[in-house]
Order: C-alpha cells, then structure tokens, then sequence
C-alpha cells in the first residue's frame, strides 16, 4: 500500500489506517493502545503521540524500513522528506498477536465432554514429552472460540511464560486470511523480539518462532485458521507450548493434532443457554417455549444466543410468543439476528470460500426435498458426472455446510438448509429442470431395486416416462436393493408429496408403485396406505383409472398386511371393477391372486381356490412367471385347508419351476408354504428344511417381515419334532423382530406356540394362560384357521394335565370350527383328541369311533399321523385294552 504522506500526523494515521482497511477500533485493538488516542490523533485533539505509542502503532501497522522511520520521525514532530511512504506490502490480512487473552465468556454453558477431552489431551502430551496441539472445528456459529477462550483460561496458570492470541481471520467480514508470514513477525513481536530483529521470509521466521519457543511453557490460540497451511508454519518445534487452533474446516491434516469436531449443544445445554442469556427470571430449561425455540434455533449457540438476547432486550415478548412466531416463520434466518450480526451473514462467509462449482453444488443442494442425500442424487440434481461430485461434497464436507452421519450419505443441519434454500430460490436458474431430473432419478432407481421385491410385472403403460439419469447406483445382489431402499425410502416419500404438490402427478403415482413390493414388507403400514392414497388422488387428478385401480390394489393388499382383511376386501372389489372396465389384464390378475388368499383367509376357502384358479390361468395368459408363482403359492393354501394335500403340493411344485433360482421374495414365499405343506402332514424334518432356505432367502433381500414369519413357523415345526429348545430359540427371534418393526399384534400371535415349547420344556401350567390369550386374540380377529389350531393345542396340553373332561370340550370346539372352515387336517387332529380324552375317561367304544374317523380322513390326506392312529387302534384290540383305561393311558403316554 502508498499513500502521499499527508502534512499532519493525524492525517497519516488515518491514510495508513485506511489502506491497511482498519477501523479506529481494529487499530485500537491490534496496537494494544486505547481507542481514544487514536481518534485524538486523527481529529487533531492530540497533535502527536508518545514514544512507545508511535511504537506501537508502527508494528500494527506492519511499516518498515525507510518507511516506519518516516513515520515515526513524523511521530516526533520532524516535517518528512516530500515523497511517498510506503509500508511493507502484505499478502494478506493484517496480523494481530495479543499477549493476552480475550475475555471469557460469564454464560459460557455446557460442553464438558469436550473440555475435559482437551484436558485429556494436555495431560496425555505433558506425559509423552511432545507439543500440545488441539484443533476445535466446526461449523459457523457453533462455539468454537468460546469453548477455546474458556478452556485456555482454565488452563492458563500452568503456561508462567504467557499467552498470545493470534486472529487470524480465516472468515471475518473484510479482512483477508493472514498470511503466515505476517503472522509470524506478529507473534515475534508479541513474544518480546524487536521488529528490526525480525528477518525476512517466512522460513527465516518460522525458525526463529521455534527456536523461541524452546524451554517455554506457553499456551498459543490461534483463532479462525482458512486452512492447514496456514497454521503450519506457526506451531512450535519442542514441547511446552499448547496451541489450540479454531477452524470452520476440518484440519485432520495437521500431524499429532487432537481433533474435536464440535456439534451443536445438547438439548438441555442448549435451552440453559438461551435462559442465561436472556435474563428472564420466569423462564427455566425445563419450558416447553424454551425446548421449543432451541430446536428451532437448531441448538446452534450463534441463533440461541441472538434469540436469547432479543427475548433480554424486549421485557413484554414472551419465549411462547416468539418460538411461535420462529414455527411460523417461512424465514427464520432473517429473525435470526442482532445489530450487525446475523445467522446468514456467518453461513455467508463460509459460503464465499467455497469455489464457484462447490457453491453451485451447495445451492442446488436447497432443492433437495428430502432429509439426507448421496453422491449419485446429488449428480442427477446437478447434472454432474460422479467423480466431480464426489469431490464437490468433500468439499462441502470440508467447510462443516454438510455432516455425515452415515458413510457416503450426508445431511445439511437445518438452518444451512434454509440458507441453502434462499439462495437456490435467488440464483438457481435452472429449478424446474433439476427437480426433474432428481425425481427421474429416484423413479429410475426405485424400478430397478424394486424388482427384487416384485410379485408381478408391471400392470399397466407407465403414466410418466423419463430417460437414464447421468449415474445410478448398481445393484448387483439383492442386498443392495433392499440397503438402497432402506437408505432412500424417507426421501421416497418426501419426493412423492413434493410431486403431488408441485404439479408433478405422474411421479406421484409412479414412485409408490415402484416402491410396493418393498413397502408392503418394510414399511410402516400406516405411512404406505397414506403414501398410496397420493397416489391414488394423483391418478383420479390425471383421469388415469388404471393408475386408480393399482393404487387400489396396492392400498388393499397392504391392508391384508395389517390384518385388517375386512377393510382390504371392498376396497379390492373396486380396484376389480375398474380393471375390468379398464381393461387392464395385468392388474386384474394381480387383484384376483390377493382377492383369493383373502377369501381363503376369511374362511372361503372354495371360493378362494376359484378365484385362485382365474388368476393363475390370467397370469398364465400374459406370460407373468412371478404372477403365476405367486397365485399358485397362495392356492396351495386353499387347497391344504380343503384337504387335498397332494394339489396343495402339485401347486407349489410348479410355483418353483417359476420361480427357482430367482433369489426374491416369491421364491422366498413358495419355499415357506411348501413348509408349512410339509409340516401339516408331519413331514417336519423336510417342513424344517424349505422354512430354513426360505429364512435365508428372506434374509439376503433383507425382508424383516418375511424373517419374522418364517422364524415363528420353524418354531411350531420344530415343537413338533421334538426340538423342544430351537423352537423357544426361533420364536424368540421372531418376537424380537416382531417388536423392533413396532408391530404388537403380530408378536401377540406368537403366544400360542411359544405356549406349547415353553410348555414342553418346563412342564408347567402357566403356559395356558398364553395359549387361551392367543385363542381370543384369533376369535376377536376372526383368524379361524388360528383358532382351530390353538384349541387343539389347548385341548392336548389339558389332557397332559390331567383333565379330560375339559380337554374333550376344547377338541369339540375345534372340531366345530375346523368343520365350518373345511380344515380336514384339523378336523382329524380334533377328532384325535376326542377319542384320547374319552379314552382317558374310559370310553373305549366312543374313543375307537373317533380314532376311526380321524384315520379315514389322514389316510385320505396322505398324512404321516395316519400311521400312529393305526398303532392306536391296534392297542386298543388287544388284551392289554381289557386294562383299567389309567392304567392304558399312562402305558400310553409313556410310549409318546
């Protein structure tokens, strides 16, 4: 800088000060001399300063050579020679070492974690023998120099060589980082060297710095560092020196440095903070106002603190008032504000430092509707190839704009967020375009993971269509479609509502679709039935009732999920007839394949066998092998509940043939039901095998709910073969599972078996209260085919006890139920049951007309339980029948 050298001295103050881009109260600052002297000198009041004044003027001002002797002889009332004075050039922004430290802050609040890891650090490096190095970093607004003023104090007493403060302005509104260089001659001359012993260049003083450092215990904050390399040059050689370094970048780079990523203030510090500062006795932490607006202010103690100190300056607001009025807010970075300071205008100079691709990235990133994003979104919002932007979100990463709280997924904290959003509805020039693309990409995406999942083709012409994004993610093996769906499903949803509200329908019904097959196994149901019903209002909005009627199915099928298949059947009904009147082939043979499972379910097992039969034969029609799987897997049940054991097998044979080898969630679902085939005539061995491929299957496409369901039938099938212990074990699984996925009337429909191990294992009658709990929950949710099995379960367990009066009662009821439902397994089960309770009461005649009855209908069915009734039979023929019928049951239930 130069400036002419004015004819008062106050008037080169001012010049000087002015080129040096300082105001009265920097210079005040920097120079270690009072305000008011400068302003006196400058406003001629004083005409000239004193010795070390003039001293110290010069060194805040970084004048040198013939220069700094100009003005200090001006200094001295000598008239200069006429010329140019010309102080040292700086590279960047002025240096300014204190040898003392700033004021602590009174209401400082909080962060003890982070204070005693720094302590920790102390102690630690004193032990080792090497310089202590702690670098605090975080976001704009976060505490950083507090907490580095508050723990420096803390630890002042034990540096007896002093403490040098050193700004070096890595983000304070119009000054230039520190160049390193200048930093250096400042700490120089904090530390008691002379200027014109200070030499040139940065390497000359770097040395120096070190070499003064030696054998000195002194504690070194250096404030607001742009970077690493700027803070390099300034860190001792030997230890005894502290050097704690503040940073809005993540300064991981610096060698044997503790790093403490500072995060916002918990809750509880964070509302103590506000009701310090505010110094309104009627608030406490504890307020509901109070928790409100520290989550508002995103428990950031910049916001907190401004807020806090409107609610001070301000006695008839109250903290209600105002958390309503931040709630309300469609800005509430602009309420954010005192005086000169402000929110946004910190975020702003991070934002200034970024390059000008990374602040593109960084607007784009407030187009974003959802809650967090990976790399490959953030190239389809920004039309960017994927390594760039990979490089961009480091970045971004790099100045604390954006965290990761999961490796390659990040999140924007929430007043970032606004910030980024303000400035993308200012500079963005392309939004219409980039919300495309990003809903492109998620449609994209979501069709191609969701076919793991699918138990269909696609039904019907897609109301929207969309080319490639620039990059998608691969997915190679199942898991990563159900990893990429468990990651995204969140923004899924949000982008769906974000369509349905900005005149994007077309997404809005595509998107749920896509998802289906996945949500009916992951999701939360409630939010997938309200995710399907935008859907569905997107379709009628369009005038695309095909959409409609899949989105009817869709929001059916997940009521079945529910349980709640009186709710799912007439909505069904009307997805059928506007398939049929549609003539959509395809969603009309998938809504006939859930339309017969419900019946079947319902106890209509006839009628869902018909309706089954249809849907095969339409699957059939369209060359739909998973249709054809899935429809065929369903009328296996329909069939084993009439009986026909063989057909129920002959069905899920073929449903194989379809499906083997395909790895998804139909193979999964044909493997369980050939179980639950094999384990209803007792083949449990085999019944045990084709749960566990479908157990493992369920687990590598990540489907938590067909885990639970298959982890509580293995347990009922290794009951019954005497797996007594791996049964509890399964079912326990299954109940954890149950109760992590939130889903309390599915754990409670596990009472039953786990009655029977628990009861198998321990031989104890509190079991039954289970098992007669399971049995209401069944009746009141109209699960016949539940019930029936639960009532035999109940009735065999009774006559163990001794009983077979009430035991008798409990197969009768069964039998009742098994008969209105065409269950002839459970009809010869119950009638089993009869004849062993009648046995035990001695009613030999009465016992062998029931034992005959069950075995006409096992050898009927095939079942292995056949060839226990004959042996049964045959006893009672026998002399030993002759025996008193306690003396036969107890031979006999020692030969069980």
């Amino acid at each position: 800088m130069s400036e002419l050298l004015p004819v008062s001295f106050g008037g080169l103050l001012r010049s000087l000060r002015t080129a040096a881009g300082l105001t009265q109260e920097e210079l005040a600052e920097v120079a270690r001399v009072s305000y008011r002297s400068i302003s006196d000198l400058e406003r001629g009041v004083s005409r000239f300063p004193r010795r070390d004044t003039a001293r110290l003027l010069a060194d805040a001002l970084g004048l040198s050579g013939d220069g700094r002797a100009r003005f200090e002889a001006a200094a001295r009332g000598h008239p200069p020679a006429t010329g140019n004075m010309v102080s040292r050039p700086l590279p960047g922004g002025i240096a300014a070492a204190t040898r003392t430290l700033p004021r602590d802050i009174a209401s400082f609040t909080g962060r003890e974690p982070e204070i005693e890891s720094v302590l920790r650090t102390v102690r630690d490096a004193g032990a080792g023998g090497v310089a202590d190095i702690c670098a605090i970093s975080g976001m704009a607004g976060v505490g950083k120099t507090a907490l580095a003023v508050h723990v420096a104090h803390r630890l002042a007493d034990g540096f007896p060589d002093g403490q040098i403060f050193v700004q070096l302005h890595g983000h304070t509104p119009g000054h230039r980082p520190v160049d390193p260089v200048d930093a250096l001659a400042s700490l120089l001359q904090a530390s008691g060297i002379p200027a014109q012993y200070i030499p040139d260049g940065l390497e000359p003083r770097a040395w120096l710095w070190r070499d003064r450092l030696v054998g000195r215990r002194m504690l070194l904050l250096l404030d607001d560092a742009a970077r690493r390399e700027q803070v390099l040059p300034l860190l001792p050689g030997s230890p005894g020196t502290l050097v704690l370094v503040t940073s809005r970048r993540h300064l991981t780079a610096l060698e044997d440095a503790h790093v403490i990523s500072l995060d916002m203030l918990p809750p509880k510090d964070a509302a103590a903070m506000l009701v310090r500062l505010a110094l309104r006795p009627e608030l406490r932490p504890d307020d509901s106002a109070v928790r409100e607006i520290v989550w508002l202010c995103g428990y950031l103690p910049l916001s907190i603190g401004m807020i806090a100190r409107q609610l001070q300056h301000h006695p008839v607001w109250t903290a209600a008032a105002l958390a309503g009025k931040l709630a309300a807010s469609r800005d509430r970075l602009e309420l954010m504000k005192t005086e000169n300071l402000s929110v946004a205008a910190a975020f702003d100079l991070s934002y200034r430092d970024l390059t000008p691709d990374e602040q593109r990235v960084f607007r784009y990133l407030g187009l974003h509707p959802g809650t967090d994003f990976d790399d490959y979104v953030v190239a389809a919002l920004t039309d960017c190839e994927l390594a760039g932007t990979r490089h961009h979100l480091l970045a971004l990463y790099d100045h604390y704009l954006l965290r990761e709280p999961r490796r390659d997924r990040y999140q924007m904290h929430d007043l970032i967020a606004e910030y980024s959003r303000s400035l993308a509805a200012e500079q963005a020039d392309d939004q219409d375009a980039a919300i495309d693309r990003l809903l492109a990409y998620y449609l994209h995406s979501a069709r191609i993971a969701g076919r793991q999942f699918a138990r269909r083709i696609p039904v019907r012409p897609p109301t929207i269509t969309a080319g490639p994004p620039v990059c998608s993610p691969e997915f190679t093996v199942a898991v990563d479609s159900a990893a990429w769906l468990d990651a995204e499903q969140v923004n899924l949803r949000t982008a769906t509502a974000y369509a349905a509200s900005h005149g994007r329908a077309g997404y809005a019904v595509e998107l749920p679709s896509a998802m289906h097959g996945y949500l009916r196994h992951h999701g939360s149901w409630s939010q997938v039935i309200a995710l399907h019903e935008i859907a569905l209002s997107s379709a009628r909005e369009m005038g695309a009732p095909q959409a409609e009627a899949d989105a009817l199915t869709d929001i059916a099928d997940t009521y079945y999920m529910m349980g709640e298949n009186s709710t799912a059947l007439p909505i069904l009904e009307s997805a059928i007839t506007l398939h049929r009147q549609h003539g959509n082939r395809p969603g009309l043979a998938n809504a006939l394949t859930i339309l017969g499972f419900l019946q079947h379910l319902s106890g209509q097992s006839p009628a869902g066998l018909e309706t089954l039969t249809d849907a095969v034969r339409r699957h059939a029609t369209l060359g739909d092998d998973l249709g054809q799987a899935g429809a065929l897997a369903y009328r296996s049940r329909a069939h084993l509940a009439l009986g026909s054991y063989s057909a129920a097998k002959a069905d899920l044979d073929r449903a194989l043939e379809f499906c083997r080898g395909s790895g998804g969630i139909v193979e999964a679902l044909v493997l369980y039901y050939l179980g639950a085939a094999r384990g209803s005539v007792g083949n449990y061995h085999a019944a045990m095998a084709s749960v566990a491929r479908s157990l493992d299957m369920q687990r590598s496409v990540g489907n938590p709910h067909g885990q639970m369901d298959a982890l509580a039938y293995l347990s009922l099938v290794q009951h019954e073969a005497g797996e007594f212990e791996a049964a509890a074990a399964s079912l326990n699984d299954a109940r954890q599972l149950a109760h992590s996925l939130g889903i309390s009337q599915r754990k409670r429909l596990t009472l039953r078996p786990l009655g029977d191990s628990q009861y198998s294992i321990h031989g104890t009658l509190k079991t039954f209260s289970s098992i007669r709990r399971a049995i209401y929950i069944y009746e009141s949710l109209g699960l016949r085919r539940e019930e029936v099995r639960a009532c035999n379960a109940l009735g065999e367990m009774t006559l163990e006890s001794g009983d077979p009066q009430d035991a008798y009662a409990m197969h009768e009821r069964a039998l009742s139920i098994a008969s209105e439902i065409g269950s002839d397994l459970e009809i010869a089960r119950s009638l089993e049951g009869m004849g062993h309770s009648l046995l035990h009461q001695e009613k030999r005649e009465e016992a062998e007309a029931s034992f005959r009855e069950a075995l006409a209908i096992s050898e009927r069915l095939g079942s292995p339980g056949a060839l226990e009734l004959r042996k049964t039979l045959l006893d009672l023929s026998s002399p030993q029948a002759t025996q008193p019928a306690t003396q036969a049951s107890s031979e006999q239930d020692g030969r069980t």
